[in-house]
């Protein structure tokens, strides 16, 4: 038995591969030793091996700026290096020794020997390779849907907050404001007002609250409406008339309106009543902003649950794709704001339907849209264009930003794994690989034009 047969028998991954195969195997390879540190290959080198690790430890990496970031380790009984049916020539990854090393490293040049002649040795290396890309598959994937949830989870805190905030400041302002009611309905009950006055008043107050679309107001309009009011108001002696002119303003009050709330009405019932109806406007108000904020949180709630269907299985469903991309503007939509990006968006509202993987489709808009946002970030400010359209048998959409653009040098690698041109921290280098592998798992195709000033990816989706 050859001097190193008996522990290549050790390997996990050798186990059923015959003795005169590992023979040949040591007989075709040779002895080489690294010291701790030492690079066994750098990025850009050939691939070289098979190589056994009998001693030691291998830390295998990729370089992202200043920063090594790991693949794996390997140890005492791992295999790396070329493997047969290997497609690869020169290696996308550093291999570096973390302690002496010691290799049994087979000639590369026997490969096709070894593929005619040792089945069962180029089934067992074969499997490995097998295996490590679906690993690598799975790794892949999850990483990915990391990424896309951690967008998911910034972009919804910065959306929530608003909206939160705001509800919890109205709850405490109509709290406050329930606590004057009481005095309020005294002033008003020792009117003792005839059952015709209250009629009339209660009708105009429902008037009022009914109307569902009221005229936007410039500042300049609604400040002159106020200033109005507040004069009608203090001509006539009424109480807190500041405030007051300011809700009546938001409530579209006219002159006319004050008149027919205030002719049937005793002078010194003016001032009670008038803000008796100043506060049931205020709760009315205060409602509504609730209302809006409350609905805010339950459509982000809503973006959230389209968004979310990477969890939802490995089938296809019936999906519109402008709900996925609307659901991104909205999970994105602080980013949007923070960036003073200006948003155009050209859908075709006669689009089929197409059958798609929607969390994956999610996971595509969000990088490329997210991209985007963060091309045009240095700049404080941008456009964004989405257009979708039917290209005949084909559902196209377009994401074009007005960025810096992609040069010329590197917009082949755009789509490789781990390729990225943002800073250290900002970029994992796989987010339009995974774009281009959702794509064209569903058929697809995407391309990208780019020149400084407009850069477009193009993506088809077959409707069929």
């Amino acid at each position: 038995m050859a001097l190193y047969t008996k522990q290549l028998q050790q390997f996990e991954a050798l186990v059923s591969v015959p003795e005169n195969q590992l023979e040949w195997l040591e007989q075709h390879s040779k002895i080489v030793t690294y010291a701790e540190g030492e690079f066994i290959a750098v990025e850009g080198t050939q691939i070289s091996g098979p190589h056994f690790i009998l001693e030691g430890r291998v830390y295998i990496y990729i370089k992202q700026g200043n920063v090594n970031r790991e693949i794996t380790v390997f140890q005492e009984g791992n295999i790396f290096g070329y493997l047969p049916y290997s497609r690869g020539v020169n290696s996308s990854v550093h291999v570096q020794a973390t302690s002496p090393v010691k290799l049994l490293s087979f000639n590369t040049d026997e490969i096709r020997t070894m593929m005619h002649d040792h089945f069962e040795l180029t089934q067992a290396l074969v499997h490995i390779m097998n295996n490590r890309v679906r690993d690598f598959t799975t790794m892949q994937q999850q990483n990915d849907k990391m990424a896309a949830l951690g967008k998911l989870a910034a972009g919804l805190a910065h959306e929530l907050n608003n909206p939160a905030a705001a509800l919890v400041s109205d709850s405490l302002s109509l709290r406050q404001h329930l606590l004057l009611e009481p005095e309020t309905f005294k002033n008003l009950a020792a009117l003792s007002l005839s059952a015709s006055q209250l009629d009339t008043i209660n009708t105009e107050i429902k008037k009022i609250v009914g109307v569902n679309n009221r005229p936007a107001l410039s500042l300049k309009e609604k400040t002159k409406k106020e200033e109005a009011i507040a004069d009608w108001l203090d001509e006539r002696g009424i109480e807190n008339y500041e405030e007051m002119s300011e809700i009546f303003a938001d409530f579209n009050f006219s002159f006319e309106k004050l008149e027919t709330l205030g002719q049937p009405l005793p002078k010194n019932a003016l001032s009670p009543v008038f803000n008796w109806i100043y506060n049931i406007l205020t709760t009315e108000k205060i409602l509504q902003d609730i209302q809006v904020s409350s609905g805010r949180i339950s459509e982000l709630i809503k973006s959230v649950k389209i968004y979310t269907h990477m969890d939802r299985g490995a089938e296809k469903i019936i999906t519109n794709i402008h709900d996925g991309i609307q659901n991104t503007l909205s999970i994105l939509g602080h980013k949007i704001r923070k960036g003073n990006i200006q948003l155009e968006q050209n859908y075709d509202s006669t689009l089929p339907n197409i059958m798609a993987y929607t969390g994956e489709l999610n996971q595509v808009w969000t990088n490329l849209i997210d991209n985007a946002l963060d091309s045009m970030e240095s700049n404080r400010k941008g456009k964004i264009i989405i257009t979708t359209e039917k290209d005949r048998e084909f559902i196209k959409v377009t994401i074009t930003d007005d960025g810096p653009g992609i040069p010329e040098n590197i917009r082949l690698n755009i789509f490789d794994p781990f390729f990225t041109t943002k800073e250290v921290g900002k970029g994992t280098g796989m987010g339009l690989e995974t774009v281009q592998r959702i794509v064209l798992k569903h058929n697809g195709s995407v391309k990208v034009e780019s020149v400084p000033g407009v850069t477009t990816f193009t993506l088809c989706f077959p409707v069929n």
